[in-house]
Formats: C-alpha cells, structure tokens, sequence
C-alpha cells in the first residue's frame, strides 16, 4: 500500500480549519453534502445528479461515512443495497454549506442565481449570514472578532496568537 501525503501542513495539524478542511474541503465530498441535504440518500442518486464516476463516489462515501458525515444503512436485502443518512454531525455542517452557496450567489447578478435559499413557508429569499450566539452580531468583522490560542494550544500555537498581528487588509490579515 502506498502512503498518501496530507495536505495539512503539520504545524496546522491542530487548527481547527485544517482539519475540517481535511475532512470536507475536497469538491466532491461538498456536492456530495449538499444532494444530502436535499434528500438524496442512494448511490445511484448521487451519481446521476452528480455526474460522478462510481469509484470517486464510491471513495467519497466511505470517507464520509469514516468520517461519521453519512451513516451507511441497508435498504433492500436480495440483492444487498445500502442507503447514505446524514448523521447529526453531518446536519451540523448545513449552515456552512447554505452560507457557502450565499458567498457564491452575493458575487452574482440576480438573474445569473441557479439557485437560491428561500423560506419553506413564505418563498421569501433569505440572505444567511454567521452571528455571535450570544450577542446576536455577525462575524464578519475580522477587526472584532479575533482567533486566539485556545486551552489545548501548542507552544506554536500560542506564539502565533501572542505575536502582533497585520493591520486589517494588509498581507497575512
């Protein structure tokens, strides 16, 4: 068996955004998501509306489903067919997909939107935007709120939020 090298850096190996990335940040494993949460649960579905080749589907199930990201259940017996359930971990990914969708469409003229997220109930678009749980505001702002070096920080880790940081819209901000 031949070693496959990580994309994480192994100084990153204990950020958090690296190893989410590591986990969800491929193109495929986000479409994937993404026919999830619209309903899609069987392997022939995803690779119909996906356009995706068996053995990558195939790859990417198994890491999802490694993952604890879908749960793999049987739905027929003769022959054996398995179905793909989005777990609780993996429903706690749907915001971050509905917000990444938003990102793309807010850099998109209104007529050239091939999707958009609306109200199930009224139809009404909505715009969805990440706030502070607490206070309600958003976190957009990267002069308000700042990423420090949490309890279980390296020494690395804790140097590179102690050190000054660039001003706002320079490199490395």
């Amino acid at each position: 068996m031949v070693a496959v090298a990580s994309r994480i850096r192994l100084e990153d190996r204990e950020c958090p955004l690296s190893t989410t990335v590591e986990h969800v940040g491929e193109w495929w494993t986000l479409l994937i998501l993404h026919d999830a949460f619209d309903g899609y649960t069987r392997f022939d579905q995803f690779q119909e509306n996906l356009g995706i080749s068996s053995s990558m589907l195939t790859t990417r199930l198994k890491t999802l489903v490694t993952d604890g990201l879908l749960e793999r259940r049987p739905y027929q017996t003769n022959p054996v067919r398995h179905e793909y359930v989005l777990t609780e971990l993996g429903h706690s990914l749907r915001p971050v997909i509905v917000t990444l969708a938003a990102w793309g469409n807010a850099r998109l003229a209104r007529h050239e939107r091939s999707m958009i997220l609306v109200d199930a109930d009224s139809g009404e678009e909505v715009e969805p935007v990440v706030v502070d749980a607490k206070t309600g505001r958003r976190l957009d702002d990267s002069r308000a709120y700042v990423f420090t070096a949490g309890p279980a920080a390296s020494g690395a880790m804790r140097n590179r939020y102690t050190r000054p940081r660039p001003a706002a819209g320079t490199p490395g901000a």
